[in-house]
């Protein structure tokens, strides 16, 4: 066959991701933290953009979305199965930091549970002891004191403590070398080669260091901190080294072996625990104080007099912007060159799609959360007992939608409830079948009845995991050990060999 030349015309069709598609998605799958960095942007870039009055104008909802955004759902069917939703708090210990100070929070945040707190002072659900002059004068202490940083904290006690002037220099090396927790991140070698003395005089240095107030500081590990704040309280003694030196077997709670180790009874061993809980572990942070970001919902949810749920957007997490038409018209008509005139009809453009992509993405979040709650209004009723096995396809299909539009709307998103605030994926379970065949039940929900049971168990009725399993069955839940264990330790929940052990001893 004779090679030759010809033209054919064919048509097909092809998805194009132009710049403003590509946008778009960009924009559905911001957080509203980020979509206000990103309008800043813009508004820096682009002069024919102007953010709207605060005061009046509406939501940029679609007209045909705006009759949603504020009618009320229809009253969801009633669950009959209410679980309880309060757990004790988890006590397990941090073993890969050996953290003896702090719980892990539980995984269920609609309900506040009792439990180890932060400041707890060493006692199981206490409080930090409160001043006698009252609150108010409590924080006035704490607003002066926050003026004053580590490091000049740190440095003013090195020009009072320190005499030899050599020693201070290295001293304030060494200020400067403290992580956030106030432990030396570098070796006395490192800085005795980057000061260019001798390791003999950056030790004396630090030793000196080590005095300073609050005690712990300038430790390289966490063994030396406890060492140095014990050593201040003169309890530094041998039993109490030995116990250091078990860090792991402390925090595994392993009483018995600690005992044999420290030559010392049970009784002892517990006061000795108790003395350890009470230091601090990152002596440092009482000078960090930073604000905690508060989580600022997208979709807020409601209950209406009709007994239904109504869901609007958040109007502080939504943009207003506006394009300057009188602004684009006088420049244009001052505008001389084409450069000058392409570049303001890009901009024009460029305002318009970004005016319309806001519009879209505030539309298409209501539409997925006003059909997350319509099929999660269970757990809006009843608690986690009442959450639905749910996926993305569900509500895909239900709003007709494609899987991934629905996985950035939901991604970074967060809905308020009358049982608090969750991100939208928290609403997406994976399903355990069901014994007697007519449904299936939550991951969630299954979590949250392992958590009950277990913080329901008496100290000589420990319940094993093939137990935990067992129980959910009768209830109808179709759940093998090992799903159980692995459930029990994505919560932080130890084993029952361990929870027998801390019962017995009380803690």
């Amino acid at each position: 066959m004779a090679l030759t030349q010809r033209l054919d015309l064919r048509q097909s069709q092809s998805l194009v991701m132009t710049p403003q598609l590509q946008q778009a998605i960009k924009l559905l799958q911001l957080s509203n933290i980020e979509l206000a960095a990103y309008v800043d942007k813009e508004l820096a870039e682009n002069p024919l953009l102007e953010l709207a009055d605060e005061e009046g104008g509406d939501v940029p909802v679609a007209p045909e979305q705006a009759v949603q955004a504020e009618a009320p759902l229809a009253p969801t069917d009633k669950v009959t199965d209410n679980a309880s939703t309060s757990d004790a708090a988890d006590q397990a210990l941090d073993l890969d930091q050996a953290n003896l100070w702090n719980a892990e929070k539980p995984a269920d945040a609609a309900e506040p549970e009792a439990g180890w707190q932060l400041g707890s002072w060493g006692e199981p659900g206490g409080q930090a002891p409160q001043d006698a002059r009252g609150a108010d004068w409590a924080d006035w202490e704490d607003i002066a004191s926050a003026s004053e940083s580590l490091r000049d904290h740190l440095l003013r006690q090195v020009q009072t403590e320190i005499e030899e002037s050599e020693a201070r220099l290295i001293a304030g090396y060494l200020v400067d070398c403290l992580d956030e927790a106030g432990y030396l991140a570098v070796s006395v070698a490192e800085v005795a080669l980057a000061l260019g003395t001798t390791t003999k005089r950056v030790a004396h240095a630090l030793e000196q260091c080590q005095r300073f107030d609050p005690p712990g500081l300038f430790a390289r590990s966490l063994r030396e901190c406890l060492a140095l704040q014990l050593a201040e309280r003169n309890r530094l003694d041998p039993a109490m080294a030995t116990m250091l030196d078990h860090l792991d077997l402390l925090a595994q709670r392993n009483h018995a072996v600690l005992g044999r180790l420290c030559g010392l009874d049970r009784s002892d061993i517990i006061d000795m625990v108790g003395e350890i809980r009470a230091l601090d572990p990152k002596p440092a942070e009482r000078f960090t104080r930073n604000v905690a970001q508060t989580v600022v919902p997208d979709v807020i949810v409601t209950g209406d007099r009709a007994g239904g749920w109504a869901v609007r957007l958040n109007q502080e997490t939504l943009p207003r912007l506006l394009v300057n038409r009188d602004y684009h018209a006088a420049v244009r008509r001052s505008a001389r060159s084409a450069t000058d005139r392409h570049y303001l009809n890009d901009r024009l453009a460029s305002a318009n799609w970004l005016v319309k992509a806001l519009d879209q993405r505030a539309t298409t979040i209501l539409r997925v959360a006003t059909e997350l709650v319509r099929q999660q209004g269970a757990f809006l009723d009843h608690g986690i007992g009442g959450l639905k096995p749910l996926i993305l396809r569900d509500i895909a299909d239900a709003i007709d939608m494609h899987e991934s539009t629905i996985s950035r709307v939901t991604s970074n998103k967060f809905i308020a409830t009358p049982r608090g605030v969750f991100e939208l994926k928290y609403f997406f379970t994976t399903a355990l079948a069901s014994t007697a065949g007519d449904g299936a039940h939550s991951a969630e929900t299954v979590r949250h009845r392992i958590k009950s049971l277990i913080a329901s168990e008496t100290p000589d009725a420990v319940l094993s995991d093939d137990q935990i399993a067992a129980m959910l069955g009768e209830g109808g839940i179709e759940i093998a050990r090992r799903t159980v264990a692995k459930y029990r330790e994505g919560m932080s929940i130890p084993s029952s060999t361990r929870r027998r052990r801390e019962k017995a001893l009380g803690l």
